[in-house]
């Protein structure tokens, strides 16, 4: 560890490979750590700080591993995004044939994984005799944070799911938790995150207080609890940690924000780290992108693509940058067929070997939820519309701080098209991030706005994914009756 430790100096992506690593190890322990997780010499292991080191790390294993394919298929489920082959059932929006399901169970088991991997962090943690009170609440943070974040991911796209925690971790049969349970069990794990995790990472990709306190805003505004959604945005945007990174061009948003050599930014939050190396490359730029636009040096899977003629395209203002990612791309589909290269790679090792991180949080996204909150508690205030303006300024390539042509006015505005605003700059900023689906169930506008840029209706059973029936048919605290509506 000290050689990684000096190391980082000299190149921090070969610390992340090195810390990734670790975690692929670790989770090569997974049988014995799944099966009887407490027949673990106790005495022996999760005792001193390599230990928990190690643990921790194992956590991030499979978080990561499910992360760009999660991204992918919410990127299909919004109003601007399709897939392609058999991902095409994610953006028709009528439910999911069987590879789909079964999809969606990998992605199930991979989240509980990390679940599982952080709940033995946070029950050995306070039994070391070798840790310090704070290092035994820094990893226990750590790991809260990262069970709080999955357990966001699972709720809102599956609804109510068991609750596996540190408690019942010898238990295979666990019940199907309320979506209200479900969420006040991550606003606990937060609480205790937000007291204990550092100001600042104590590595690139690890949590800091900033990124609990931007967790929690999302969860406050998920739950429609404004005032405090407002509240923990703006204690972030008081500490003055993070700022816009500028940009000039197209590449500058690609190299600069997401390149794939990029170790971190000053508007980067909470990432999942990537490193060129086989097993702890990232998959998704092979996924998005077209061989014709030599942006990945392997060409690219294509899977997931946009069309020039949807609503949500053309009426995207020229000059923003953002909208500059999208090429066209005749494969097949038509000449209107737009693929996206905000992912570009020039040296992946392979297909799922990519260097590019994947963003939970980003400080442009902070800005529009600090907006929003703001927005639902005060009405149209100059705070917030200089939160938005600072985002959309910086995607026409000008200084976030400065007062420009391209900002909306408060007199022009009222609170209801300022919200209305907020939800599409938000769209444009954080595409193929994961964000635009859910952004649309929570407002309720899902329907309105499929109807409008694609001219389709959801079925109601799309709005969650199917319950694995390998969880229905082996814990026996669930029955099929659990299973989400029409699965």
């Amino acid at each position: 560890m000290k050689t990684l430790t000096n190391y980082r100096l000299l190149n921090p992506k070969l610390l992340i490979a090195g810390f990734l690593a670790i975690g692929g190890i670790v989770s090569s322990c997974d049988s014995l750590l799944e099966e009887k997780p407490k027949t673990i010499v106790t005495e022996n292991f999760y005792q001193s700080k390599s230990d928990f080191d190690a643990a921790t790390n194992a956590i991030y294993f499979p978080l990561r591993m499910v992360r760009s394919e999660q991204v992918a298929i919410l990127s299909a489920h919004t109003d601007w995004g399709y897939g392609r082959g058999s991902r095409a059932q994610y953006n028709d929006f009528q439910g999911f044939n069987p590879t789909n399901i079964n999809a969606a169970a990998e992605r199930w088991s991979g989240f509980y994984e990390g679940i599982r991997n952080a709940n033995i962090v946070i029950e050995k943690a306070p039994l070391s005799e070798e840790l310090t009170e704070d290092e035994m609440n820094s990893y226990s943070a750590e790991a809260k944070f990262l069970r709080a974040l999955t357990y966001f991911d699972l709720v809102r796209n599956w609804g109510g799911v068991p609750l596996r925690t540190d408690q019942n971790i010898a238990q295979k049969d666990v019940p199907k938790s309320t979506p209200e349970e479900v969420y006040a069990f991550i606003l606990a794990d937060l609480a205790d995150a937000e007291l204990y995790l550092p100001t600042g990472a104590s590595a690139p990709g690890r949590p800091t207080q900033w990124a609990a306190k931007t967790l929690l805003a999302d969860v406050y505004l998920q739950l429609e609890e404004y005032g405090m959604a407002k509240m923990k945005a703006q204690e972030v945007l008081d500490a003055g940690e993070f700022r816009l990174v500028p940009i000039a061009s197209v590449d500058d948003i690609r190299n600069k924000i997401f390149g794939a050599a990029l170790v971190t930014s000053s508007e980067e939050i909470f990432s999942f780290k990537f490193t060129r190396q086989t097993g702890q490359g990232n998959g998704l730029p092979w996924i998005l992108n077209h061989p014709s636009t030599g942006l990945y040096n392997f060409g690219g899977a294509y899977a997931h693509y946009g069309d020039a003629t949807n609503p949500f395209h053309k009426e995207w203002e020229e000059g923003d940058l953002r909208k500059g990612l999208w090429q066209l791309v005749d494969f097949g589909l038509g000449d209107s067929t737009i693929v996206n290269g905000k992912y570009a790679e020039p040296q992946a090792v392979d297909n799922t070997g990519a260097g590019n991180d994947i963003p939970v949080y980003r400080y442009p996204e902070l800005l529009l939820i600090f907006a929003e909150a703001s927005a639902r508690v005060d009405g149209l205030t100059e705070e917030n519309l200089e939160a938005l303006n600072q985002v959309r300024r910086r995607a026409f390539g000008l200084d976030p701080g400065t007062v420009s042509d391209k900002d909306y006015v408060l007199e022009e505005l009222t609170s209801e098209n300022f919200l209305d605003l907020i939800l599409q700059e938000k769209a444009y900023e954080t595409q193929f991030e994961g964000k635009r689906w859910l952004d649309l169930k929570r407002t309720g506008r899902a329907e309105e706005f499929l109807m409008k840029n694609k001219g389709i209706t959801i079925a109601e059973k799309h709005y969650l994914w199917p319950i694995p029936l390998e969880e229905l048919n082996f814990n026996e605290a669930m029955s099929p009756s659990d299973q989400n509506p029409g699965y």
